[in-house]
């Protein structure tokens, strides 16, 4: 197995996690099975208990692992599901070694970070050895100088000297900043970081410089010399229009072939035929735009609902159209300014999230998008806010609402999951990761569905009707199976349970050109080449 680290420096968020999942993409173009990993080394087991203005959307992975966004850009690039040990946080081995300690496992030894703490962490990378991957791509959280990382770049360090040379790569993601007095970008931030770098015994083979312009040859030679790479090593990174064209403008620079080279790979051929295919489609989309609101309660931070923005986004591409995403602030809707809110929108999605602030004028946005016929699309929250909003407005049921929020409710048309009751611990504890769903007979959703994906032969395509799919799941709470029959008799379908038909998973409305709300989380999947069915169908009833 041959290994590629990737770190940073300078500032945070110039993109390693964009460079990860496209030098994937290159490398599974060129035949080889990839994996891609994150090492985050912030002290919480996962980001399942953290706020989304802290760290963004929660990425939820096959396996039911809470993990990092950047799995998600991942998934979408190489179109490979990850798991577990494709996301691995400093609270998660700390937690690990210690419960080594306690069961005596150490046999009275001190425990200490060097070498229990980077042993740990090397058993995450080398633990792809078991998959039957050629190639592991580990990303390292942070940047450079950063204290809490030191571990995770001592684990690296090791494995480069444990490995053979031409068994590891190490990739450094730095910024070249353009200064506006002298109109010219400086090389002095990308020495220090190498510098620093060096200074743990870590030496860079290749430099990934993020730039918003072009990188002088003159200045890449100059900081071959300075950081002790090869100038062809050096490699420009500048400010794609679509995120998706990033692996063929680093295909271009040359990364993939210097990646190759160091670790001698004989099948250096790139394959990016259907890759090229995919962004000339992007590029020749209609001038025509579906214009979709996102309506939620975490709209300061977009990476919040990345997935969901992603996912439009394929769906846009699927119908060869443009698509405008507004995050629109579901605090600041009421029953008199709805109307004024969300008159200008093509379609609406209510995305997931917990905690009661903001449900009202989510009951408020679909109860709009109901009357008003405007497609719509409710996700795990979304879906549960449009039972709510049936049962209070068409059912006129009173004091309805959702054991979360109100849990001595007279209507609790949404409520606990059976086997959540008895827990107190929050993280990882919910219905998390793929699950079954059976889709109903004679459902638009089983419509969507066989539509879509035998057209992509995504799965089942031998098969003459798909009859059940897998989606992913994030929740606490579901759909009371107590109002079912009257909830179907007045419009509101059943279109999706799980196979033994106790849980809902997705529901439809009656005479609506698309409403349909599910307890999953369909943005997970999609991909940029195999859009999610509800998101394609969302989209192209918006743009009617």
């Amino acid at each position: 197995m041959k290994y590629i680290f990737i770190t940073g420096g300078v500032v945070s968020g110039l993109g390693k996690g964009m460079t990860a999942a496209s030098l994937g993409r290159l490398l599974k173009n060129r035949g080889y099975k990839v994996a891609n990993q994150k090492l985050d080394p912030y002290i919480n087991v996962d980001p399942g208990t953290m706020s989304p203005y802290e760290h963004g959307e929660v990425f939820v992975t096959d396996d039911g692992t809470e993990t990092d966004l950047d799995l998600g850009h991942y998934e979408r690039f190489t179109d490979e599901n990850l798991t577990g040990n494709s996301s691995i946080t400093s609270g998660k081995i700390y937690l690990e070694v210690i419960e080594k300690e306690r069961r005596g496992d150490y046999l009275g030894k001190t425990v200490q970070v060097i070498p229990h703490i980077t042993d740990c962490i090397k058993e995450k990378i080398y633990g792809f050895k078991k998959q039957g991957v050629d190639i592991v791509i580990t990303e390292i959280g942070g940047t450079v100088g950063d204290i809490e990382s030191q571990p995770m770049l001592e684990a690296i360090r090791q494995i480069g000297i444990e490995q053979k040379e031409e068994d590891t790569v190490f990739i450094h993601v730095t910024l070249l900043p353009y200064i506006t007095g002298s109109n010219e970008l400086k090389s002095k931030p990308t020495q220090h970081s190498v510098k620093e770098l060096q200074a743990l015994g870590i030496m860079p083979d290749i430099l990934v410089c993020r730039a918003d312009g072009e990188i002088p040859n003159k200045m890449k030679e100059k900081i071959a010399l300075f950081c002790n790479v090869k100038k062809e090593n050096v490699i420009e990174n500048k400010t794609v229009e679509n995120l998706y064209e990033l692996p063929l403008m680093l295909e271009k620079e040359g990364l993939a072939k210097a990646v190759c080279e160091k670790l001698r790979l004989k099948n250096s051929e790139p394959h990016n035929e259907e890759w090229e295919k995919l962004i000339k489609k992007i590029k020749n989309v209609k001038e025509q735009t579906a214009h979709i609101a996102i309506v939620g309660k975490y709209t300061k931070l977009e990476d919040s609902y990345i997935s969901v923005i992603e996912s439009v986004k394929h769906a846009g591409y699927a119908n060869g159209v443009k698509t405008k995403i507004d995050l629109v602030d579901s605090e600041k809707i009421n029953s008199e300014n709805v109307k004024e809110k969300l008159k200008q929108y093509d379609g609406i999605i209510v995305p997931g999230g917990f905690g009661n602030r903001g449900i009202d004028g989510m009951i408020e946005a679909i109860k709009y998008v109901r009357e008003n016929k405007v497609p719509f699309l409710g996700i795990c929250l979304g879906m549960q806010m449009c039972v709510i909003e049936f049962a209070k407005n068409v059912l006129k049921l009173e004091d309805v609402n959702s054991e979360e929020f109100e849990p001595n409710a007279k209507n609790l048309v949404i409520h606990i999951m059976e086997e959540q009751k008895k827990i107190k611990r929050k993280g990882g504890t919910m219905r998390l990761g793929a699950y079954p769903c059976k889709l109903k007979e004679g459902t638009y959703v089983k419509e969507i569905y066989n539509k879509y994906l035998k057209k992509n032969q995504l799965e089942n395509n031998n098969a003459e009707s798909i009859e059940t799919i897998s989606e992913r799941h994030r929740h606490r709470y579901e759909y009371n199976n107590e109002y079912r029959e009257e909830m179907e008799k007045n419009g509101l379908k059943i279109a999706g349970t799980s196979p033994d038909d106790l849980l809902v998973e997705i529901v439809e409305l009656e005479n609506h050109p698309f409403f349909v709300g599910c307890q999953f989380h369909p943005e997970l999947k999609s991909r940029p080449d195999k859009p999610q069915p509800l998101f394609v169908e969302l989209v192209a009833k918006s743009i009617k």
